[in-house]
Formats: structure tokens, sequence, C-alpha cells
């Protein structure tokens, strides 16, 4: 399998911001790595993940705020629970809830944004591609 498509939707100012320093930092992770920055995390709508399935992606992550730190307060546990439903209708579907995950981080975390991409890379890698596709 070549370099799976991933889809990360980003919280606009702590999820972009560790991409962000993960690029200026000369950091690493796949080019096949899409992010779509959104205001808040807690915006976060299951069709986003459904759509970029249907759409040809192979993964999706969402990354918020670390817990008890966002800025809206509740966004990044609304974020969570949609992800998590999100894997059950997948399971239900046969694509794989595996297929999507949510990762909590600060700004300052490029290391951390750099395992959690290379992390999805891995699994979606092993999971094969999106069976739509075929």
């Amino acid at each position: 399998m070549s370099e799976p498509v991933i889809i990360g939707f980003v919280c606009y100012q702590w999820g972009y911001g560790a991409a962000d320093l993960a690029g200026t930092s000369r950091m690493q992770y796949p080019p096949s790595v899409r992010l779509v920055r959104i205001p808040c995390t807690g915006k976060f709508d299951i069709s986003y993940a459904m759509r970029a399935f249907q759409k040809g992606a192979d993964g999706v992550f969402v990354v918020g705020w670390k817990p008890h730190e966002c800025a809206f307060e509740t966004g990044n546990f609304k974020a969570d629970e949609r992800v998590k439903l999100t894997k059950q209708i997948l399971d239900e579907l046969g694509l794989g809830g595996d297929r999507i995950e949510m990762y909590f981080m600060s700004g300052a975390d490029a290391g951390r944004f750099v395992e959690a991409v290379n992390e999805m890379t891995e699994r979606v890698k092993k999971l094969g591609p999106n069976p739509l596709n075929q």
C-alpha cells in the first residue's frame, strides 16, 4: 500500500499550532496527511468524517486541546464523544472503527503531533485501503 490518505481535523489554535510548530521545526511526517482547520473541535461533526471516507480517505483523526484546557470549555469532550460514535458507525458499516482517532495536545506539542500522525499512518497501513475505494 502506498502512503494512505489521512485527513486531520485540527483545532484552529492548538491542533494547528502543533502542526505548524512541527513544520517550522522541520519535523517530518507523511505528505499524504491533509489538515483541515476548524474553529473548535466541538464543531467537528460525524458527517465530516463520513464525507472524508466517502471521498476516499483511508483514515481520519481529530486534534483538540488537552482535557480541561479547551477555550470553549467542552469542545474537545464533544469531539471525543463524536469520534467514539463514529468508531461504532464505522464498525457497523464494516469499514473499521480504528480508521478514526481523537488526540489531545497543546500547540507546543509538535513532537506529539508527529507521533500521532505516524501512529495513524501505521495503523491505517495495517488496516489497508479504504474499502469504499475498491
